[in-house]
Formats: structure tokens, sequence, C-alpha cells
């Protein structure tokens, strides 16, 4: 059964706000390297493509469904930050907006009917558990290490040590 129109403008709403959190995380990660701190700027070029690929996976279920995808001007992120705190509580911030909007996404499936949608929304539902957990994580690490250089540089290193999550089946 094709995707309603409803249905199908939120997917397309989502779907660009799943490449501005690409586009704010490749600008945190620009942030990051102006401060010296590669492993931070690492962390948030992996965050940039795993946005960059939660949208194309979006992409690929509405056309699974016959939907019509309509690429929607992508806002430009702020580019400064006060410090590499500021960037991850930026970051929890956002997530938690993103989980926002996955939550109404999903009404708007549910108040449709639409079983398959709500099913796939389920997957990105349990991301942001994930995505803001580990944002948190990251603040209190920052938050032990306040002040202390040579604890954040072991940070950074830590940090830069991430590797990509393996991609899952849609």
């Amino acid at each position: 059964m094709a995707v309603s129109p409803t249905v199908q403008d939120a997917f397309n709403r989502h779907i660009n706000a799943e490449f501005y959190s690409s586009y704010l995380y490749l600008s945190m990660a620009t942030y990051c390297e102006s401060i010296d701190l590669p492993g931070f700027a690492h962390w948030m070029r992996i965050q940039s493509r795993e946005e960059y690929a939660h949208a194309m996976r979006l992409i690929g279920y509405i056309e699974d469904r016959d939907g019509r995808i309509t690429l929607l001007p992508i806002a430009q992120p702020p580019i400064e930050f006060a410090s590499v705190e500021d960037v991850m509580q930026q970051t929890l911030s956002h997530e938690q907006h993103v989980s926002t909007l996955i939550n109404r996404l999903y009404a708007v499936a549910a108040d449709a009917g639409d079983v398959a949608s709500q099913v796939t929304l389920q997957w990105f539902v349990n991301e942001q558990v994930e995505e803001e957990k580990t944002a948190r994580d990251v603040i209190a690490a920052l938050s032990m290490v306040a002040g202390r250089s040579d604890a954040l540089l072991l940070l950074d290193r830590e940090m830069g040590a991430r590797t990509p999550s393996a991609p899952t089946a849609a």
C-alpha cells in the first residue's frame, strides 16, 4: 500500500531534520578541529555521517512505499561555540529535540493508521534513547575533567577512537 500524502509530507520534513543534524554535527566537527581537539572532531564527523544515513534510510523507506521525496532547504547550523562542553550540551539538546520530532512523526503515522511507518519509526525511537545517553555520558566525562588539560587530552584521544556503527537493515 502506498504511503498517504499526510505521512509522506511528515516524513519529508523529518528527512530535512536528519540532514540538518548531519550538517550541525559537521559544523561542530570543524569547530572542534579549530580548537585542537581532533578526537572530538572525529567523533562529530562520525555523528554527522550517521545522521546522513538516517535521512537516507527514511528516503529509502518512502521510496519503497511508492512515495515521493521532496528535499527541503537545509538551514545553516551555528558555526561558533563557547567550548567543547558547549558543543556537547548543544548535542544533547539537539538530540532531545530530534526525539520530540520522531515522537510527533510516529503520532502522525499512528493517527493515519499506518502500521508499517510505525514499525519503521520504532528503530528511530530506540536510536534516540541511545543518542541521548551517549551525549549525557560525554557531558559527564567532560565535567570530570573540567580544568585539567591533561585529562581533556586523554578524553580527546578516547573520542578519536570511536568507530562508525555497523549498518543495520532498514
